[in-house]
């Protein structure tokens, strides 16, 4: 097992000489970084069709053009968001300023994962780079030539010792998460989740988790019922369901329910045409164990949609399943693929006590035309961020913190968000020197009946 200590010790010394931190060499390499993405946008669109079929839209919607955006945001409000801001100050504070210096940690441990291999990656890293820190990026290997274009990318522009991108398997993340960083960034499953926050716990290393679980989706019976349904079916099958804020099963109310689905269909069809196709742009399966833990759902409830899959290609093609139970094994966890489990429900307030008996989920998404019915699964439910009306669309807005909470996830990013999350937020008073307040010393002359007066 590799030891890292070196390159983290080149890392805190860069962060020590002070160069992360001046605001003209943040903005030169955030806009170096735009730079390479506009210059090398068709390798990257390449790797990601290697890695997981993904078509040119879908690789720049939802990876370069999402990176871009955050890019431009983060470069048009950095220099106000560096500034330190002023804070309020009491009346037993009469006399002093207050103000919040946002500093950076300094070096970042991020790990990105598979299924957004250029977006999950770099999407932090502009945060890490505009608050002022030193980065290490490890990329995940079941996308391998995304990994080696990252690796090749930074090394070819930037000194390892400000930002480095490490490739390799689970022992390569276990050995750096074993050397003492100052920040660690997560993205990925519940279960590895848990073994990030113990070995973090080790050092008190704070961390961000981006994590998942089952993310509902709730189709009350006054939900018009044709957008409802396309815009299920594009936020579920986007990336072959392999998104942490898809979708993951369906409630949807017994008077819509057939009428629903007829329109689901319609909007697959419409969306994805057939999958299976020799010239399909259908995403594909990142691995054959993934695979083959996703086909072993097929045969769960029915298949009202699909079912069918080329396990050559590993491409599965978009599937709703319904006559399904909880006591089935594609409710146990996160499904993280294009399979797509439908529910039905009669009472609202029934389908909010099944949501709260389970894990807080990353993502909800309610359709309704009722604000009554939206406000009450709003109130009622615990979850990371979601839409009304809409699925994943929420995760493209930078005014609006991304993240989970509980099992699904520690901590928010995206635009200001990623900012903060990579900085500290120092608390200074300045005490002026003019004149000294005599309440605040015992030796004070009715020193606690004064006190009293300030301190109510």
């Amino acid at each position: 097992m590799e030891n890292y200590s070196v390159l983290i010790q080149k890392q805190k010394e860069f962060f020590l000489s002070g160069k992360t931190k001046e605001l003209r060499f943040r903005i030169q390499t955030l806009n170096k970084i735009r730079s390479l993405i506009k210059t090398h946008e068709k390798e990257i669109m390449e790797t990601l069709r290697i890695d997981l079929n993904k078509s040119d839209f879908e690789a720049y919607a939802t990876e370069i053009g999402f990176v871009l955006e955050e890019l431009r945001f983060t470069l048009k409000h950095i220099t106000k968001w560096v500034k330190p801001r002023r804070a309020k100050t009491t009346i037993a504070g009469f006399g002093s300023k207050n103000y919040i210096y946002p500093e950076p940690y300094g070096v970042a441990l991020i790990i990105a994962p598979w299924n957004y291999p250029f977006q999950l990656a770099f999407a932090p890293m502009i945060g890490a780079i505009a608050a002022g820190n030193c980065v290490i990026l490890k990329p995940s290997e079941l996308t391998p030539k995304t990994s080696e274009l990252l690796a090749s990318l930074i090394r070819d522009n930037f000194p390892e010792e400000y930002i480095a991108v490490v490739e390799g398997g689970v022992e390569t993340s276990t050995a750096l998460l074993k050397e003492k960083t100052d920040y660690i960034f997560f993205t990925g499953s519940v279960p590895v989740g848990k073994i990030i926050m113990e070995a973090a716990s080790k050092n008190l290393t704070p961390v961000t988790l981006e994590l998942g679980g089952k993310s509902p989706c709730i189709v009350h019976k006054d939900a018009n019922l044709k957008y409802a349904a396309k815009r299920i079916a594009w936020g579920k099958f986007t990336n072959a369901g392999q998104t942490c804020i898809a979708p993951d099963y369906l409630y949807v109310h017994s008077e819509s329910k057939d009428e629903f689905l007829k329109y689901l269909k319609e909007s697959i069809n419409e969306l994805y045409g057939n999958a299976l196709a020799s010239n399909s742009d259908f995403t594909k399966i990142v691995s054959d164990r993934h695979f083959s833990r996703l086909t072993s759902f097929l045969d769960n409830g029915k298949a009202f949609y699909g079912g069918q899959f080329d396990e050559e290609k590993r491409i599965i093609e978009p599937t709703v399943l319904v006559d399904v139970t909880w006591e089935d094994k594609v409710m146990e966890d996160e499904i993280f693929g294009p399979i797509l489990p439908v529910l039905e429900y009669d009472d609202i307030f029934d389908i909010i006590a099944v949501i709260n008996n389970r894990p807080k989920p990353l993502a909800l998404y309610i359709f309704s035309e009722n604000e009554r019915v939206q406000n009450k699964v709003l109130e009622c439910i615990s979850f990371g961020g979601g839409c009304i009306n809409d699925t994943v669309y929420h995760f493209i807005a930078p005014h609006l913190p991304f993240g989970g909470v509980g099992e699904s996830g520690i901590g928010a990013y995206h635009g200001k968000g990623s900012f903060d999350v990579f900085s500290h937020e120092k608390s200074v008073l300045k005490q002026t020197t003019r004149f000294d307040l005599p309440f605040r010393y015992p030796t004070t002359k009715n020193a606690l009946r004064k006190i009293k007066l300030f301190m109510k």
